[in-house]
């Protein structure tokens, strides 16, 4: 959330129209979040109206003082003054006026229950590239010439292939949404769209190993040194699949255990956004896992960081973040290895939790074939109809009672 709170005070551009409206000009900044002394509570004041949020620094005054900026945001632009004039190709608008009004867009439109997305996080250095290269040329001048030299300044600064065709299809997605929103000519945007991404054995740009699952062996001699709780998540992963961010977010109220197989829907997942459902089946196995975190009220998490002491650094709040998660079990690597360097033992290789769906899924696949596999990992498609949600939650639940 520190992270997620820094992009926030990102210049605020608007346009001053008279008769024809120029490029926006970044004069103002999103009011701040700030602590009231004599309270101890985190504030934050709008149109001179002082709002309070809750505690200081924690999640829930976050939330609040995000949704207070998207709110706020929505107001700017509602005003005549944020218009802009389709005759603004012709103006003088440069690279840096752009990137500052994309940043703003990122950082409202990017949220999931009132929190930044990863893709704010993706965007901040994009922004940050094209500024440190490009911040004075003029929108209308960029040419496929530009995109192809970060391309190479990411290669030759040691980026990865897959991350430089990260930034490269982003970059494009920005100018996309320059020109829908008339602060691009859409010549721009058409020509960046030749930029290809860089092939595999045909650039210098560093390879990296693609995420492999992680050995059941090396799981095993992790489980003892973790915390109860971080055990519980593990297995409940590894044994159905769920992603990192679903697994911290389970709710007693969010597991319907009227059948025979629980279905767990998680609050929110990764294609929400798309509308698509998400229904984890949990098999017996995982069933016995999660069980005893069940007892709790219904709409409290189940893994609670309050009972992990090695995530009371990283999580603030009632739940586990991915990041906490993660640390929590690079942590129990670590004590593992020490461990096996004293009995002068091989150490165990590092792995994060994703990998446990890895593991799942490639025995899925082997066991009853590949769609099955992107089933139970929610790898479907977005548009995919009713009828084969249908048949998608079927098959889940077959697969859950034989390897669940």
């Amino acid at each position: 959330m520190r992270h997620s709170l820094k992009g926030v005070y990102a210049f605020y551009a608007f346009a001053k129209c008279k008769g024809e409206c120029s490029m926006p000009k970044l004069i103002t900044r999103p009011p701040k979040y700030a602590r009231h002394k004599a309270s101890g509570q985190a504030v934050v004041k709008i149109n001179g109206k002082v709002r309070y949020l809750g505690p200081w620094n924690s999640v829930e005054s976050k939330v609040r003082y995000q949704e207070a900026i998207s709110a706020w945001a929505a107001e700017q632009d509602s005003r005549p003054s944020a218009t802009v004039s389709i005759k603004l190709p012709e103006s003088d608008a440069v690279i840096s006026e752009l990137l500052a009004a994309y940043m703003r867009h990122a950082q409202t439109y990017y949220l999931k229950n009132g929190v930044p997305t990863s893709m704010v996080h993706l965007v901040r250095p994009i922004v940050r590239l094209w500024k440190d290269s490009f911040a004075s040329v003029l929108v209308r001048d960029i040419r496929p010439s530009h995109l192809k030299a970060l391309q190479k300044r990411m290669v030759t600064e040691g980026q990865s292939r897959g991350y430089v065709n990260k930034v490269t299809s982003c970059s494009k997605s920005m100018f996309r949404w320059a020109v829908e929103n008339d602060l691009a000519p859409p010549e721009v945007w058409q020509a960046l769209l030749a930029v290809r991404g860089l092939a595999r054995g045909r650039t210098e740009a560093r390879e990296t190993e693609p995420i492999g699952p992680v050995e059941d062996s090396v799981v095993d001699a992790c489980l003892p040194c973790m915390p109860t709780v971080v055990a519980s998540m593990v297995q409940l992963q590894r044994f159905t699949g769920m992603r990192p961010g679903e697994a911290c977010s389970i709710r007693p109220m969010d597991v319907d255990r009227t059948k025979e197989i629980w279905l767990y829907r998680p609050e929110s997942h990764k294609t929400q956004h798309h509308g698509r459902g998400r229904v984890i089946a949990i098999g017996p196995r995982a069933e016995e896992i999660l069980r005893p975190y069940l007892l709790r009220p219904a709409d409290a998490y189940c893994f609670s960081p309050s009972e992990t002491p090695c995530s009371r650094r990283w999580s603030v709040g009632k739940r586990h973040s991915k990041d906490s998660y993660r640390r929590c079990i690079a942590r129990a690597i670590e004590r593992a290895n020490k461990a096996r360097a004293k009995q002068n033992e091989p150490a165990l290789p590092s792995w994060a939790p994703n990998q446990l769906r890895h593991s799942l899924g490639t025995e899925v696949r082997q066991r009853f074939g590949l769609e099955a596999a992107q089933v139970v990992l929610g790898h479907s498609k977005a548009d995919v109809t009713q009828v084969y949600a249908e048949r998608d939650q079927r098959l889940a639940v077959e697969v859950a009672r034989q390897v669940g």
